[in-house]
């Protein structure tokens, strides 16, 4: 019998994992490395205010993953009978509440320096005896450092799928994400340079609607996830497909009518319920234990399976094909 709530991985998912991880500590010393140089040449641009900020805070949610990490791989106890996989979740959550809240207060500022007419103010530094104007290092810095995050935001990308990570995934989606803010500071910066001064303010603005914009969809998935939502793709684009497959596999065994699934992603893994309508009146246990066993081999990410006999399916599940469909499929 498999054990229930198991936390271990497959192969290809340890591997990925351990990449994961590698990625995420690279990412957070590149990030520590790029907060380091954008304060050097900060200077009274609002815009590059904004993107310094928005660096710090890039740093969320690779400290929830890695945190994260070190209790999901806790087996169940009785304490915590389904394992500590929502973690995951609430690490998500916590990366989006906090973008959501700091995005609204850089929103608040950059407006309200837009209303009052502030004009920035981009000094010059004095380098072997030249006066350079401190725009030039802005423009160079953030060029520079909009570098990292195209290699990283894409291996992300790539793994976040295969460990079906939500909060890996949005920390893939706001690196790839980077290069606007980026262009942005450096647009307002420029901006003020040749004395558009509402363009430095413009460009703070567009920065936080970004993170605003990062911070509610993570917040919005996260608590979705925590309230049980129907499970769906690293992405959150469409239920996931693994729902029908269980379905479908149960219903092959001929002791079944019918059959549907309710699933719920559990942070990384899920927590499956298998309606089954039986042919007849009485169950074997082993049909149980089969049809356990037969759905927890179909994915890695199938963490609790309960086979539920039941004279109706319920109306929120979701069903198995009709056989005569899956074999004209």
């Amino acid at each position: 019998m498999k054990t229930l709530g198991r936390t271990d991985l497959p192969a290809a998912q340890q591997q990925a994992l351990r990449s994961a991880i590698r990625w995420e500590w690279f990412t957070i010393g590149y990030t520590i490395v790029t907060i380091g140089l954008i304060a050097l040449v900060v200077g009274g641009s609002q815009a590059m205010k904004t993107a310094w900020i928005e660096d710090m805070l890039s740093l969320i949610p690779q400290i929830s993953f890695l945190v994260a990490l070190l209790f999901i791989r806790r087996p169940p106890t009785r304490a915590f009978p389904f394992g500590l996989h929502r973690v995951m979740g609430v690490g998500h959550l916590v990366a989006g509440v906090a973008l959501f809240a700091v995005g609204g207060n850089l929103a608040y500022e950059a407006i309200s320096g837009l209303v009052r007419a502030e004009h920035p103010s981009i000094g010059t530094v004095n380098l072997l005896g030249q006066t350079i104007w401190l725009g030039w290092f802005m423009v160079g810095v953030m060029s520079l450092v909009v570098i990292g995050p195209f290699f990283y935001g894409h291996a992300k990308a790539k793994l976040a799928p295969r460990l079906h990570n939500k909060v890996l995934y949005a920390d893939a989606d706001m690196a790839k994400a980077d290069w606007t803010s980026t262009v942005a500071s450096i647009v307002g910066v420029l901006g003020v340079g040749i004395g558009l001064w509402w363009l430095d303010g413009a460009a703070a603005l567009f920065i936080s609607i970004g993170i605003i914009w990062d911070g509610w969809r993570n917040s919005r998935a996260a608590v979705r996830d925590l309230i049980d939502q129907r499970a769906r793709t690293e992405d959150d684009a469409r239920p996931h497909p693994l729902i029908a497959r269980v379905a479908n596999r149960v219903d092959e065994f001929g002791w079944v009518r019918e059959s549907a699934v309710r699933m719920r992603d559990m942070g990384q893994v899920f927590h499956v319920e298998v309606f089954v309508v039986p042919t007849g009146d009485e169950i074997g246990l082993d049909d149980i234990e089969e049809a356990r066993e037969a759905v927890a081999a179909l994915d890695w990410k199938v963490q609790d399976v309960v086979v539920i006999p039941t004279r109706a399916l319920p109306d929120e599940a979701e069903p198995a094909r009709a056989r005569a469909d899956r074999r004209d499929a």
